[in-house]
């Protein structure tokens, strides 16, 4: 018997049995849409997460005071005001373009009657375009602020809707930072988040004001100002690791720290936190893919179980065939065809709930976007056809074993 034969009487029995066979479809249906939907808001996630690191600039190298091992502190350091100077200096890292230093801690800011707990990053003008900071209105922080000690500052886009009204005018209006007044002189884009947390959230005002103004009390021992974070941008990204070595000798030196002695800084290289994010983006988009296929299994077994009630139900008809000549092998081939058949329809119905999943996934979540892609959709519904194939084996293989003759007697 051909293929194009199985497949006819395969769908003439399933025809037969409207109701009971998309019953039985309905796990498959849900396993691919649930797969094709997770998998596909875990690439929209990755996407996210991409994205999300390309805005923080190209080829940065971020160094923060203190050494970590194994996740947790093991030596407290400081960097300061005279450790980016010299990182800035050409002649001593040749292979650095751009040098961008940071103090940043949490405050109370108020505007009117609102107020929020956020942090307020002291920045230099560099910072803007080392970081990707696009203006929405106003403009940044220029070197004049930083010269002047002056007291204005620059909103992160979600800072901007806690502490003024949707649609107001910030710009030329009064905040109170710690109790110090500050003029509003620009509003961000929004950039999402990133590793280090949420840059919306931000306030950025001049380093000289933040020192001076916000934490003048945050000094070294020998009394030079100190910073959170120093951003090091780097000529090339061949030249990561080479530029990172070169920092480390500045500031051992700077320290004086002993050879053997373990760094009282931590370097750390964008690639390095974008492959760490990927990774586990990728696992998690796995995990979800493999939860949804569990609805498949269960998918699976409703379809074994229909198709051993087909077989008792259908035993007299197969004794007929193997009384006319039908081998074990036709038997065999035509339940299974009606086992592929009803997991394959069950895959491409499943494919569309998954398109309409992802879509609703799409307008809950804000700025989420899934991400379909073909070898989703291929992973889907072969697994789909692999699950009709083997739990419709056993079924198939009972069928084609029954003995001819106490299949004819059968009531």
């Amino acid at each position: 018997m051909s293929l194009a034969e199985s497949i006819r009487i395969a769908l003439r029995a399933l025809l037969a049995n409207k109701l009971r066979a998309v019953l039985t479809m309905l796990g498959i249906i849900i396993g691919v849409g649930a797969v094709i939907t997770l998998m596909s808001a875990g690439r929209g996630f990755e996407k996210l997460v991409e994205e999300s690191f390309q805005g923080l600039g190209s080829n940065l190298l971020f160094v923060f005071p203190g050494s970590f091992e194994g996740g947790s502190e093991i030596e407290r350091g400081e960097l300061t005001m005279g450790d980016y100077q010299a990182l800035a200096d050409p002649f001593v890292v040749p292979d650095v373009v751009g040098v961008a230093p940071e103090v940043s801690a949490r405050a109370t800011v108020v505007a009117g009657k609102r107020n929020i707990r956020t942090d307020i990053a002291g920045v230099t003008p560099v910072f803007q375009t080392m970081r990707n900071k696009k203006i929405a209105e106003g403009v940044f922080i220029s070197e004049a602020d930083l010269n002047a000690n002056s007291r204005v500052a620059v909103l992160g886009s979600e800072a901007y809707k806690k502490l003024f009204d949707e649609g107001a005018y910030a710009i030329g209006q009064t905040i109170k930072i710690n109790r110090v007044p500050f003029r509003v002189i620009g509003v961000l884009e929004e950039q999402g988040g990133s590793a280090f947390g949420s840059a919306d959230n931000m306030i950025y005002v001049p380093l000289t004001t933040a020192q001076s103004r916000l934490y003048p009390w945050w000094r070294s021992r020998q009394g030079d100002p100190l910073l959170s974070t120093i951003y090091v941008q780097v000529a090339d990204e061949s030249l990561m690791d080479q530029a990172a070595d070169q920092i480390a000798e500045v500031l051992r030196q700077r320290h004086k720290i002993a050879f053997r002695d373990e760094d009282d800084f931590t370097i750390i290289k964008q690639a390095d936190v974008v492959a760490i994010f990927g990774d586990i983006t990728g696992a998690l988009t796995i995990f979800l893919g493999a939860i949804a296929a569990i609805s498949l299994l269960v998918g699976g077994i409703g379809i074994m179980n229909i198709m051993l009630v087909s077989v008792t139900e259908r035993t007299r008809e197969i004794g007929i065939r193997k009384a006319v000549g039908a081998k074990r092998r036709d038997i065999r081939i035509q339940f299974l065809v009606e086992a592929m058949v009803l997991s394959l329809i069950g895959g491409f119905l499943g494919m569309g709930l998954g398109f309409v999943g992802s879509r609703v996934i799409a307008a809950l979540v804000e700025r989420l976007t899934p991400v379909v892609t073909w070898d989703i959709i291929l992973l889907a519904t072969g697994f789909s056809a692999a699950v009709g194939l083997f739990f419709g084996f056993y079924p198939a293989n009972r069928a084609a074993a029954l003995n001819p003759i106490e299949a004819l007697r059968y009531e």
